[in-house]
């Protein structure tokens, strides 16, 4: 009997806080997601909408593909995506992807994808600009959205299009058709003018030199001249009056 009323007791202290430990950890699991226990297959998920063939090459001949899937199956904070059709591609200028190097074809890729989950609801209201997987050591790359309605816009700097069919938005990732390709300022903006180099410097005592050889080796001035021809003919004048009074001498 005493035993029984021990074992009571026990349970009595014991199923409350069970109980509180149980909800706690219910509580904790709803407001941090973990990983999707089933694998999220992006490539899949371009492929089902028919008309993603040049972003699905982009990501394969980038190796970002792996990557990327990798994080959408084992991130917390999930994925965006947005995905620009054929036509986005094909409407872009002549040598507009083929110029880029293979480092720049990876950050135009990682530049439309945001590390995170976010519903078309929660684009509406987010903090511009928002960081994409191209952010790195040399700056932010971010995109900015706005809304109207329901309507939401992504815009580059040097682009601006509607975020249209939504291809998946289920936690951990959101994949959003674009009509246009998403090119980032870092790489499409107009870049500013290189500086004019600055005009060489003229010496003075270069000049000064110059111009000293310039008139010994052009001989005396007119000046110069002039002086010099009338004291020859004072001289002469003088010599001829000297002689004619010798010759008045002599003849007295």
């Amino acid at each position: 009997m005493a035993s029984l009323s021990l074992s009571a007791i026990l349970l009595a202290i014991t199923s409350p806080l069970l109980l509180f430990f149980s909800h706690c950890q219910a509580a904790q699991s709803s407001t941090a997601p973990g990983p999707s226990s089933t694998p999220v297959n992006l490539t899949g998920i371009l492929d089902k909408g028919g008309q993603f063939t040049e972003f699905i090459r982009l990501l394969a001949t980038t190796q970002a593909e792996d990557q990327i899937e990798n994080q959408i199956n084992t991130s917390t904070e999930g994925m965006t995506v947005f995905a620009p059709t054929d036509n986005a591609f094909n409407n872009l200028k002549s040598g507009a992807l083929n110029g880029l190097s293979d480092q720049e074809q990876v950050q135009l890729v990682l530049y439309h994808i945001l590390p995170k989950f976010y519903s078309l609801a929660s684009l509406q209201t987010v903090s511009n600009p928002v960081r994409t997987q191209a952010t790195g050591q040399d700056g932010v790359w971010g995109l900015n959205f706005t809304s109207q309605g329901t309507q939401v816009n992504v815009s580059t700097g040097v682009v601006e299009t509607q975020l249209n069919n939504a291809l998946r938005q289920e936690f951990p990732l959101a994949v959003y058709e674009v009509d246009k390709v998403l090119l980032p300022e870092e790489l499409y903006g107009t870049k500013a003018p290189a500086p004019a180099a600055p005009s060489p410097k003229r010496s003075t005592s270069n000049s000064s030199s110059s111009t000293t050889t310039k008139s010994h080796s052009e001989g005396p001035s007119a000046s110069e001249q002039s002086n010099g021809g009338g004291k020859v003919t004072s001289v002469l004048w003088g010599g001829g009056v000297g002689l004619a009074l010798i010759c008045v001498g002599f003849l007295s």
